[in-house]
């Protein structure tokens, strides 16, 4: 088996777990319809899958640095179906939790260790693309399960289905095709650190644009369709917003990647961010159409620069035998977004709508004035 085989079937990996991570978001308003499932505790769910990812990313990547990538990848990406499963046949609060929980814990083990296994495969090209499938699966899951929602029978339990046939599919493959094409390399034989490969080099680039990403990402899936007018309503409403976030973001990543940016598009990709917060800042209480696609254009911007810059930082930094940790610990920093909704909500009746947007657009510009400093320094592993 080839190695770009493999590289392909890591990567499909990585688009169905990031689908079947993310394609709840469009389900949380049928939930609260159907089910009376409160605000809060759709946020929580939204949440906690973030609490799950947090012992997958820390430790699955230090685990495949250690036992090998599929030793992790795989299981990970077989406990996130089966979070998909328990969603499926219970919809009532516990079910939800609980299969959100175990969605989160799979994502994990299999996010950082499966980036880190595309970089294994396909060097700097497999650690762009393991990215732009990761956010294609954010991208498409949300999509196609609002559709459904809206016109399939049972839809909070159809979603779930294609969900984990897609899974399933897609670790079958990487079973038959990415695990014989992955070289067993002994721990003592890898390729000494250049004089710049070091963890905290690593993460001082990597972890400022990694707060970034999620936080942006999740501000047009939860907090600001609710401010919509009450005809934009509706499943399909959330999966719009997810599909216009998310497929900027790939289209950034790729133009990036044309254009040959170098690291200074980080700060790009903060300003984006910064801007986008301002807009929603301005918006108040209720905001109009052109306005939310205005901060899903910005703030998916964000995230796709953002995510970007953050793993080539760490492919290009980190010391080979770490590259695994080091990625799973750049993917808790870009988790800690999947809190803000239930953080915004929880701070809502004290602060109101638009002082926690003024506050995370200041945030985000001083990452971007960060970065600046950074750069005239020069990136140790990559061009400015």
């Amino acid at each position: 088996m080839t190695s770009g085989a493999g590289l392909a079937t890591v990567l499909a990996l990585l688009l169905a777990t990031g689908w079947a991570a993310n394609h709840f978001s469009a389900l949380i308003p049928v939930y609260g319809v159907r089910e009376d499932l409160s605000t809060a505790l759709l946020d929580g769910a939204f949440g906690l899958y973030a609490l799950g990812l947090l012992p997958g990313l820390f430790g699955g990547g230090a685990l495949s640095d250690r036992f090998g990538r599929p030793a992790v990848v795989l299981p990970g990406a077989t406990i996130a179906a089966l979070g998909t499963v328990l969603l499926m046949v219970d919809h009532v609060e516990l079910g939800v939790l609980l299969g959100r929980l175990v969605v989160g814990q799979g994502a994990g083990l299999t996010f950082g260790a499966g980036t880190a296994w595309a970089a294994d495969l396909g060097a700097t090209r497999g650690t762009v693309l393991a990215g732009v499938f990761l956010t294609s699966g954010f991208g498409i899951g949300p999509v196609v399960s609002g559709v459904l929602a809206e016109s399939a029978p049972a839809p909070l339990t159809t979603p779930y289905v294609l969900s984990l046939v897609v899974s399933l599919v897609a670790v079958a493959a990487a079973v038959l095709v990415a695990v014989p094409a992955t070289p067993r390399t002994d721990p003592s034989t890898r390729p000494a650190p250049l004089p710049h490969h070091d963890a905290r080099t690593a993460l001082a680039w990597s972890g400022p644009v990694g707060i970034l990403v999620f936080a942006s990402a999740t501000t047009t899936l939860v907090p600001l369709p609710a401010r919509l007018p009450e005809e934009y309503d509706g499943p399909v409403l959330v999966g719009v917003a997810a599909a216009l976030t998310l497929f900027t973001g790939i289209a950034v990543q790729a133009l990036a990647r044309r254009v040959a940016g170098g690291a200074r598009t980080g700060v790009l990709g903060a300003g984006c961010a910064a801007l986008g917060w301002v807009l929603a800042a301005a918006g108040g209480s209720t905001i109009g159409l052109p306005l939310f696609v205005g901060c899903c254009l910005l703030l998916g911007s964000a995230y796709g620069l953002c995510l970007r810059e953050g793993l080539l930082d760490v492919e290009t930094l980190a010391p080979p035998a770490k590259r695994g940790t080091l990625t799973g610990v750049f993917y808790v920093l870009t988790y800690l977004g999947f809190g803000l909704p239930l953080l915004l909500t929880a701070v809502q009746p004290t602060t109101g709508d638009v002082a926690p947007f003024v506050v995370l657009a200041a945030i985000a510009a001083a990452v971007a004035v960060l970065r600046v400093g950074q750069l005239r320094r020069g990136h140790p592993g990559r061009l400015a």
